[in-house]
């Protein structure tokens, strides 16, 4: 399914509410998050090897900065929703966002600009931890605000509703798209001199996008009958003073971030703090009844699992792109391929793939055969095992200074493709449909949560690879010595798998929750 391009002109309300088409708004959103996903996907896909080739940082360390990085990408999202449901509504809140991811794309197009002596200057370092804290408190406000913006543009009991989640999410992933092409291109050319255009084409992108959102935010975001969507609470007395907050919050993301690439790990108990939190107090809440409570277990157990597939999906941009850098063959007509190119294959895999599951599950719901979400969720995960098992099949015995066929790393993209359409928007569905209303938010911080730890992880997973070209003692993970690309990707393997096969044994027990709070009726 693609968005048909529309001609965006002011037109009453009204006529909206009752045409057939989507609100000229959803574009509008669609156009924001397509420029931000460029911003974010493009620079994913080339920031590890900037850290190796001109940062000069070792394979494990970049891993392990890398996942600190993403988690608290994942990690802010709870503040930035937090301050916009109360004071500063989802306009204020994507605009400051936007500005600040774009400031941070900026401030690493300069970090890269030193190259030459970029490994001895300090202001590149400097520069690069404020570019990436910067990232990192502007997504936190960006990112829970304008997926939550698409629901208000329609009535409640609106059936496109749906439709506009799947067009709206076919935004996210031609960004991803487009991004990655542009900076691989650009910026992976072999020479790190390179990497600075990849920053400033991101930068661009994301002002680009900023500019397009706060243009067409009063024509276009409101209401079917016309009432302004996403404005500043009222009764809100802290919209100004918030501002102040800004500098504190960029100082205390800087610090952890730091304080965990230093090696002094803080980012993990911080996850694990906040799942105890947000447990706590949702669980000894008197006005919960038990049904609620029994949705909200589900909402734990199925945010646990996630962990496990995002932890190896999540590879892509570190071990994965050291694998295809170091050990495939990327010749295809007589040109080689930037590694980090080999990204873009899940933007693409998903494009391709949503309209297809969307048949799919239309069709099996029709003739009462369409699998319960924890099931679905399941097979992703087993859809991820195949993937790594493909890889396993590829470098199994593989000599010193022989090249992989670039089939294997096309086919496993193609299988966890196929798994995250099973796992990932089936995931957040069942949030929604579970969340009790008084926590609907706070839950949406429990899927944010997994993702953040499992994001954590895939950096320290990535950091167990093992160089082929390093002298350094081989990886060691819970006694299993990974002597080879065969033992590393056999990893995914096995807890991609045993993930799988305990949720499916347990699927009859969350399905039967779920019937009970008749969120999924089909059953």
């Amino acid at each position: 399914m693609h968005p048909t391009p529309v001609d965006i002109h002011d037109s009453p309300p009204h006529l909206e509410a009752t045409s057939a088409s989507h609100p000229r708004g959803l574009y509008l959103l669609f156009a924001t998050e397509m420029w931000e996903r460029f911003s974010y996907y493009g620079m994913r896909a080339v920031l590890v090897l900037f850290l190796i080739d001109a940062m000069r940082m070792d394979k494990a360390f970049a891993s392990k900065f890398y996942g600190g990085y993403t988690s608290l990408i994942y990690l802010t999202p709870l503040i930035g929703a937090y301050i916009s449901d109360r004071y500063w509504g989802n306009r204020r809140s994507i605009l400051t966002g936007g500005l600040l991811m774009a400031l941070g794309q900026f401030t690493l197009f300069f970090s890269a600009s030193n190259y030459g002596s970029i490994q001895d200057h300090p202001l590149s370092h400097w520069l690069l931890y404020l570019g990436l804290g910067a990232m990192i408190v502007g997504n936190g406000f960006f990112k829970p605000n304008i997926s939550s913006m698409v629901g208000t543009l329609y009535r409640p009991d609106d059936k496109r509703k749906d439709a506009a989640y799947t067009i709206f999410y076919l935004g996210i992933n031609l960004g991803s798209l487009i991004g990655n092409t542009i900076t691989s291109t650009v910026g992976d050319t072999g020479r790190p001199n390179d990497f600075r255009w990849a920053f400033l084409a991101c930068g661009l992108a994301m002002t680009l996008g900023t500019v397009i959102f706060n243009w067409g935010k009063g024509r276009y975001l409101h209401t079917p009958d016309g009432r302004p969507v996403g404005e500043t609470p009222a009764g809100s007395t802290l919209v100004n003073g918030l501002f102040a907050l800004l500098p504190v919050l960029l100082v205390l993301v800087l610090g952890i971030l730091y304080l965990d690439s230093a090696k002094l790990p803080v980012i993990a108990p911080l996850l694990g703090l906040a799942v105890v939190g947000i447990a706590l107090l949702i669980f000894t809440d008197k006005s919960l009844t038990a049904s609620d409570l029994q949705g909200v277990l589900v909402i734990f157990v199925v945010s646990f699992f996630v962990v496990f597939f995002w932890a190896a999906f999540e590879q892509a941009p570190a071990s994965l792109t050291f694998f295809a850098k170091d050990s495939m063959d990327r010749t295809i007509f007589g040109h080689e391929l930037p590694p980090s190119l080999f990204q873009n294959l899940n933007a693409f895999f998903v494009v391709t793939g949503a309209p297809i599951m969307a048949l799919v599950w239309t069709a099996l719901g029709k003739r009462g055969l369409e699998p319960p979400s924890p099931v679905k969720m399941a097979l992703g995960l087993a859809l991820l095992a195949v993937g790594y098992l493909v890889m396993c099949f590829g470098v199994n015995n593989l000599q010193p200074g022989v090249k992989v066929s670039m089939f294997f790393l096309v086919a496993m993209y193609f299988f966890h493709s196929y798994g995250e359409l099973f796992l990932s928007p089936i995931g957040l569905s069942l949030v929604n449909k579970l969340a009790p209303a008084k926590f609907a938010s706070l839950l949406m911080g429990v899927w944010f949560l997994a993702n953040a730890g499992a994001n954590y992880l895939a950096g320290y997973m990535s950091s167990l690879y093992p160089d082929p070209t390093s002298t350094a003692p081989k990886p060691v993970l819970l006694g299993f010595h990974i002597d080879n690309l065969y033992d590393f990707f056999l990893i995914f393997v096995v807890s991609a798998a045993v993930a799988a096969a305990i949720l499916l044994v347990i699927s009859p027990k969350l399905i039967a929750i779920m019937k009970a709070r008749e969120v999924e009726p089909q059953m």
